[in-house]
């Protein structure tokens, strides 16, 4: 961790961070209005998160990482743009949605270039499993979606047939063919690697 960081972390913390506990978020209280909540998982070093805030003001994020000096980057980068429509959540993602998501309160949750564990006896530690999808599900409310990029084909294989096995989920092709949004580090080295990057976006039903 940057001195930068652990000074982001130190001082931004109470302006951005969300503590943990075991009661659901009430998100009209913590950002302030009723708008529609999109929750991030795993954001990195917080620079998609933050373009992606600033592009849609009309939205509140929620970035969900483990991984402090990320969390610290993001401080940085949203007093820098003064953003107010982002919170941080440092804690385990399957945590989170079980314990402080309320059931359809969500308009939709990103993942976006997760580890692939590529190697066949580590495919359980894959965060897309059928209980997680289920779980996200549970959290979307209807019309909500759950967007995945990846820039390996067999997690993207992987992620397509979970999802396709989710009750009350349904695959998006148009919203996934015209979805825009910013590149992050990981995407830049994949594409880099020549890998191409799948974007997969499956709609909660009504």
């Amino acid at each position: 961790m940057t001195p930068a960081q652990r000074r982001a972390l130190e001082n931004l913390w109470p302006r951005y961070g969300l503590d943990t506990a075991d009661t659901p978020f009430d998100f009209i209280r913590i950002f302030g209005r009723g708008a529609p909540i999109v929750l991030e998982i795993g954001f990195g070093d917080g620079e998609a998160l933050a373009a992606t805030a600033a592009a849609h003001p009309e939205n509140d994020y929620l970035g969900v990482e483990v991984h402090r000096p990320g969390v610290g980057a993001l401080l940085r980068r949203l007093t820098e743009q003064n953003l107010t429509n982002v919170r941080v959540v440092v804690a385990d993602a399957k945590e989170v949605l079980t314990a402080r998501v309320p059931d359809g309160s969500l308009a939709a949750v990103h993942l976006f270039f997760p580890d692939p564990w590529p190697k066949q006896r580590h495919h359980k530690r894959r965060l897309v499993q059928p209980d997680f999808a289920a779980l996200v599900a549970g959290k979307l409310a209807p019309g909500g979606y759950f967007h995945v990029a990846t820039d390996w084909q067999d997690y993207a294989e992987h992620v397509a047939a979970v999802l396709a096995r989710t009750p009350g989920m349904v695959e998006d092709t148009a919203r996934a063919d015209f979805f825009t949004r910013p590149p992050t580090r990981f995407e830049r080295r994949g594409r880099r690697l020549g890998h191409a990057v799948r974007d997969l976006v499956y709609r909660r039903s009504a």
